[in-house]
């Protein structure tokens, strides 16, 4: 869904896809929130995500980000459920066109059809920019998410 790693041009109001994908992580320092990024995740599996998202993650909450830590995020990732939080809408890091809300997973029955079962689910939004996304794309984005998530092997 490449609409959603782009931006606008609002001079030639035109879209531009990027060829790479950079992620934002938006990140609780004691001078704020910052949003260091990870560089070409799109080439990376999940174990060097993992490895690089601890070490940006650290260095920012030390204060030791590397000039360019902070900028050329292509799309932000952020995540209060780890602090507790349950509900959260988040505003778009412009000149992104989207951003990723995730909140505290909680175990809650669900309907089997036929009866209730235990389910751990973790609430996500999306908020996006309506000059280049539509809310349908917006949707399938969250719907096709949830099937990684829920079978990262399968894809």
């Amino acid at each position: 869904m490449p609409q959603f790693n782009a931006s606008l041009d609002v001079e030639t109001n035109e879209v531009v896809y990027k060829k790479y994908v950079n992620v934002g992580i938006a990140v609780d320092t004691p001078r704020g929130l910052l949003v260091p990024v990870i560089r070409n995740t799109d080439q990376k599996g999940f174990q060097q995500i993992a490895i690089d998202l601890t070490e940006i993650s650290t260095r920012t909450r030390d204060g030791k980000n590397k000039p360019d830590d902070l900028d050329g995020g292509t799309f932000t990732i952020s995540n209060i459920g780890g602090i507790g939080g349950t509900n959260m809408l988040s505003i778009v890091n412009w000149p992104q066109v989207a951003i990723l809300s995730i909140t505290a997973a909680s175990t809650e029955a669900v309907w089997n059809g036929t009866a209730f079962e235990p389910r751990l689910l973790m609430p996500m939004t999306i908020g996006w920019d309506h000059r280049v996304i539509n809310g349908a794309d917006a949707a399938r984005f969250l719907v096709e998410l949830k099937k990684i998530l829920e079978e990262p092997f399968l894809g």
